[in-house]
């Protein structure tokens, strides 16, 4: 990736705002396209701007940087907060790095060379139709247009169980589910709760809190729960 990398950044306090800015300005390789305090008007603009990844706060009025990070369609986010205790939920948000405030130029650098290790991977994977994974039975490759929803092993919850469209199943080894959805295509494929990615595709119908697929097991349609923390981006894929 040659060209420089666009960020938004977003915090509410305007010192620590305008010192975030200074530090992204003095990274060659880095652009700030916005910086905005205020998430109403950042959501707003959000839709018109052309960028690669988001520097956010979580502590803030209104709408915290948990809950924008849900709306933001799977783009990368990198999280800047005075508040450690906010780091497993960032995680869980596949968030790129989270950095604890004050911050460091050095410290920076290592988040943004992470998103930028990040976009180059996921630009390199938008054109193959396949990953290829670890499972039980070794190297295998597996076409996403295949692979029906991914859930948490009951026997070790380090691996993952796929189900495939055609009724197969593969453990998938020791990955996580933030590595999954890095692999997987961000609008064709979305986590529903804590143990279980789904495929848009095979979605037949839903309800708040419940999702019916159009999977079968035993003469049934296999359910799946929605969580409240991942119903946004949901909603987000299953309208497009």
């Amino acid at each position: 990736m040659n060209t420089k990398l666009k960020c938004l950044l977003l915090d509410d306090e305007l010192p620590g705002l305008t010192y975030l800015k200074m530090l992204c300005e003095q990274l060659p390789e880095l652009e700030v396209v916005r910086a905005f305090d205020n998430p109403a008007h950042f959501l707003k603009e959000v839709p018109n701007l052309e960028f690669d990844f988001c520097i956010l706060d979580i502590e803030m009025p209104g709408m915290n940087g948990l809950q924008i990070a849900n709306l933001l369609n799977g783009k990368p986010v990198i999280f800047a907060t005075a508040y450690k205790e906010y780091a497993a939920e960032a995680f869980d948000l596949n968030a790129m790095d989270y950095i604890i405030k004050p911050i460091k130029i050095e410290r920076l650098k290592q988040a943004v060379d992470k998103a930028k290790k990040h976009l180059e991977s996921s630009t390199e994977q938008k054109h193959k139709p396949f990953i290829q994974l670890t499972t039980n039975k070794g190297k295998a490759i597996l076409f996403f247009d295949t692979i029906a929803y991914i859930k948490t092993s009951e026997s070790d919850s380090r691996d993952k169980v796929a189900r495939l469209f055609d009724g197969k199943e593969l453990i998938l080894k020791n990955i996580t589910f933030n590595k999954l959805t890095e692999l997987l295509p961000t609008m064709d494929f979305c986590r529903v709760n804590k143990k279980e990615i789904i495929a848009i595709k095979a979605v037949q119908v839903f309800l708040f809190d419940e999702i019916t697929t159009n999977l079968r097991n035993e003469g049934k349609n296999i359910k799946l729960s929605l969580s409240e923390r991942y119903r946004q981006d949901f909603l987000l894929k299953v309208k497009i």
